[in-house]
């Protein structure tokens, strides 16, 4: 019997199934990746009446059926991200996540994006803690418990937690640049939003006794592209030397209608009870590059304990950093090979891959797309999501990013 945790894979009839291209729920070590749901009804496949509250408690009955598919319960639930088309239909999908989390409230993130997938209103992901583990007929530490922790230098909001730990990952709220005094935005353009923003995650930090250089992976949301190089020169002064996998998406519309909203994953060394309390350096952070892959402002990949987070993909050539020629094909087997390359040079292949977080700009580009991506991906494991978005850098029709299982783990792996 292998010592190592495996990728699970698992779908159940009473959530929506994507016809062999990805599966509801991939789980690894102690984390389950659920694929992004719609507001599908799982009978008929259509989309549900009843407006952007009807379809958020849709979506949640979605998430819901795969969770309890694997033997878990929404309180397991660690994060939700939730991908709305206008984000004036907010309130209406807090009142639906009041329905599904009466008591416990999970980190998440909220964006409007320009489109989704079957012209849906809303689209919600979930990743929930996996206690038992992946080990095949050994479980791990099934006792292991979530922290959930907010601090009063940061903002806190009365519909999620600020950060929720699990095993040895904290995943944290997005951050709008609010000031946790007044509750307002802050003053001035895109560097002092992202500069408050990332205030904010540095506050939340200290607060579990953490610090930035325990910061994986970090995502950067811009309603404008022309921000784009500006947040992303804040991000790089908060890392001077070691930096994380970074994803930036541009979006239709933030909460509060900011200019910029900022989500980290951070490394949790010390664990969650009742893990042995450990040096939070003890396991450590690993980040590579390859020279096959596109070099840009981050690491291409991050590994840490039992995953490697890689930093999102346009399809450029590595070698003049210009956009590939071609069409939607093209460009998706670029990315795609850019992962592949990535992943490889790490020891791994694609078929560690739980998760593929997509974003096109046209989404009647997405069967081409599948074409493709079944190529890379022939056996529909990856857990996935998919965003339509208004514009990408230097004029790409589509970006991926991945989340990677890491079987062997950082050291000090037994």
């Amino acid at each position: 019997m292998s010592r190592f945790n495996q990728v699970s894979a698992t779908n159940t009839s009473l959530a929506p199934l994507a016809m062999g291209l990805s599966s509801q729920s991939v789980a690894f070590s102690h984390y389950n990746n659920l694929s992004a749901q719609l507001p599908v009804d799982p009978a008929s496949g259509a989309l549900v009446a009843g407006g952007a509250r009807g379809q958020a408690v849709q979506c949640f009955k979605n998430i819901q059926a795969i969770v309890e598919g694997m033997k878990h319960v929404m309180d397991d639930v660690v994060k939700i991200s939730i991908f709305l088309r206008n984000i004036d239909d907010l309130g209406a999908v807090n009142e639906a996540i009041a329905e599904f989390f009466p008591g416990y409230l999970p980190a998440r993130t909220v964006v409007a994006v320009a489109d989704l997938p079957m012209d849906a209103l809303v689209q919600i992901e979930a990743l929930v803690s996996h206690g038992e583990g992946t080990i095949p007929d050994a479980p791990q530490a099934g006792d292991l418990v979530k922290v959930a922790r907010n601090t009063g230098n940061a903002p806190v909001s009365s519909v999620s937690t600020q950060t929720v730990a699990f095993s040895h990952y904290n995943n944290l709220s997005a951050q709008l640049p609010t000031d946790p005094s007044t509750g307002q935005l802050v003053t001035g353009g895109i560097q002092e939003q992202t500069r408050q923003c990332f205030n904010n995650i540095q506050a939340i930090l200290a607060g579990i006794g953490h610090s930035m250089e325990d910061v994986v992976r970090i995502t950067v949301f811009v309603k404008n592209l022309s921000d784009l190089d500006s947040a992303c020169g804040v991000y790089q002064s908060c890392f001077p030397a070691y930096r994380p996998a970074l994803t930036t998406v541009p979006v239709a519309d933030l909460p509060m209608h900011a200019l910029v909203q900022v989500e980290a994953v951070v490394s949790h060394g010390d664990g969650t009870p009742p893990q042995p309390v450990e040096d939070a350096r003890n396991i450590v952070i690993k980040a590579n590059d390859s020279a096959q892959a596109p070099r840009g402002p981050s690491s291409q990949t991050v590994a840490f304990s039992h995953y490697n987070h890689i930093s999102a993909q346009l399809p450029l050539d590595p070698d003049t950093g210009g956009l590939v020629p071609g069409g939607i094909t093209a460009q998706t087997t670029q990315c795609l090979t850019h992962i592949r390359e990535i992943v490889s040079s790490i020891g791994h292949s694609l078929a560690d891959v739980v998760k593929v977080n997509i974003a096109v700009r046209h989404l009647s580009d997405m069967a081409a797309v599948n074409a493709v991506y079944t190529s890379f991906f022939p056996g529909g494991i990856p857990a996935r999501r998919v965003i339509g978005v208004a514009e990408l850098p230097h004029g790409a029709l589509i970006q991926i990013d991945v989340v990677v299982s890491n079987a062997e783990g950082t050291p000090p792996a037994h």
